[in-house]
């Protein structure tokens, strides 16, 4: 996996140099859902085991976050240390 810096063409780069953008949709189920960066033209992956800094196990469509551009070997780009940029709506927070 090849970590992306601050290239402003997949999301809006903050000062820690990671992106934002929308929950497009997250299946809490299958473990998976997609980001819509702020900026670029494509969908971000992004695995349930992300939202593990934020300790969560599930986060609702509409939801801003933060998260760090990863290109996986495949090529694809993925997300990781996925935070809420905002109170989480109707956010689960995992049990200890």
């Amino acid at each position: 996996m090849r970590h992306i810096g601050n290239t402003g063409d997949t999301g809006d780069i903050g000062d820690k140099g990671l992106a934002q953008g929308e929950i497009l949709w997250f299946d809490s189920a299958r473990g998976f859902g997609f980001i819509r960066p702020d900026l670029g033209p494509r969908d971000v992956f992004v695995h349930a085991s992300a939202l593990g800094e934020a300790g969560l196990d599930r986060i609702e469509a509409g939801t801003r976050v933060e998260f760090e551009l990863v290109q996986a070997g495949d090529g694809r780009m993925t997300a990781q240390r996925v935070l809420p940029l905002e109170p989480p709506p109707r956010a689960r927070r995992r049990q200890a």
